[in-house]
């Protein structure tokens, strides 16, 4: 076994102990991301000359997955710094990348906007040039982890290139920034996704990730193969143990008769489906990484094609195992309707599922995706 799986099954451990109590209080599951930062897996993705680990997209999902079996929440902080951290490791300094690796330093992305919404990679935030600093102006939408973390990979329209997007690397205590509200969300509970806004937050102009213009780019080669293949990974898990609770459960004898329910042919049936809708996705993952390792000429469709199957699927294992389980699905110590509401993140995440079914058909029509 890999040492990272290894350690992602320490952090999965102490996940499982506090999921419950992240998602029944809404909080930050701060024991989980504490131990992600005291072992090694904090700097999964950054360069081994850093000190990282130099691993990939392929690490990066099995640790997601991994983390996604026992708390969903803490599979969507990681999932948002391993995202960020991956641009970081390519564009930001030295210092920045020897502090994620040491553990010092979780980051997250901020990207979406309230006045672009979905389309992430159309900012309406600005920067405007002051000097060797630069001035942010921007409502962001929902960032994981806001209040907690240590910077952002922020989006804005570019200071001058005629483009859609620049990206800065921007500390969480900058001057200008404020985090508001909470998150009191139906899944995914102890994200911490808030807004934030900027107001003239002033960050020096070298903390630039890549060229003026250059975010769209960044973005589709770096930000959306980890990011999709870590949200598909993320529903996989879901399912996974969506799959192994409600088979336990069917298996509960009824006092009255002695049978259970997997004694029936129907029950049989719905627990065949999950099972094949599960290993439907995985094997669509592990081509997707295949293709992304590779450089094939298909990645990009297949990393649109794997979040929205994911996502898609997981909705559907989610929805038959709420069904199998009947009423006692409903109560929290079966542990199913908690993933059930879990799973209904993935598909609504900018890009949403229809989104990737639009991208997806022009692909399929010989148009231009974007």
């Amino acid at each position: 076994m890999s040492s990272y799986l290894e350690e992602a099954d320490k952090v999965a451990a102490i996940a499982a102990r506090h999921a419950v109590e992240v998602d029944k209080k809404g909080r930050y599951p701060q024991e989980a991301i504490s131990a992600l930062k005291s072992g090694r897996l904090a700097g999964l993705l950054i360069s081994k000359e850093m000190g990282g680990l130099g691993e990939g997209p392929r690490a990066a999902a099995l640790v997601v997955e991994r983390l996604a079996k026992e708390c969903p929440s803490t599979a969507m902080v990681t999932t948002m710094h391993f995202s960020g951290s991956a641009v970081i490791d390519k564009y930001g300094s030295d210092d920045i990348r020897k502090s994620i690796a040491a553990g010092d330093h979780v980051t997250t992305l901020s990207l979406s906007e309230a006045g672009s919404r979905s389309y992430f990679w159309v900012p309406t935030s600005t920067a405007a040039a002051h000097g060797e600093s630069v001035l942010l102006n921007a409502r962001k939408m929902l960032t994981t982890g806001a209040s907690h973390v240590d910077s952002y990979v922020w989006s804005s329209r570019p200071t001058q290139a005629q483009e859609l997007s620049t990206l800065w690397f921007v500390p969480k205590e900058t001057p200008g920034l404020s985090v508001s509200g909470g998150f009191d969300g139906l899944g995914l509970r102890g994200n911490e996704s808030r807004p934030i806004t900027a107001e003239d937050a002033r960050i020096p102009s070298a903390n630039r990730l890549g060229d003026d213009g250059a975010g769209f780019g960044i973005m589709m080669e770096t930000v959306i193969p980890y990011f999709a293949v870590q949200i598909a990974a993320g529903s996989i898990g879901i399912m996974e143990t969506t799959v192994q609770r409600t088979a336990e459960h069917t298996g509960r004898t009824y006092e009255h008769s002695g049978e259970a329910l997997r004694d029936l042919p129907t029950i049989r049936a719905y627990m065949a489906r999950m099972r094949i809708r599960t290993d439907c996705a995985r094997a669509l993952l592990l081509d997707t990484l295949n293709a992304v390792e590779s450089g094939r000429e298909d990645t990009l469709l297949r990393l649109l094609e794997i979040k929205a199957a994911a996502a898609e699927a997981a909705l559907d294992v989610t929805d038959t195992a709420m069904r199998v389980c009947g009423g006692s699905a409903f109560r929290k110590d079966v542990a199913v309707e908690r993933f059930f509401r879990d799973s209904r993140a993935a598909a609504v995440m900018a890009p949403t599922t229809d989104q990737l079914y639009d991208f997806i058909g022009r692909a399929v029509c010989g148009m231009e995706v974007f």
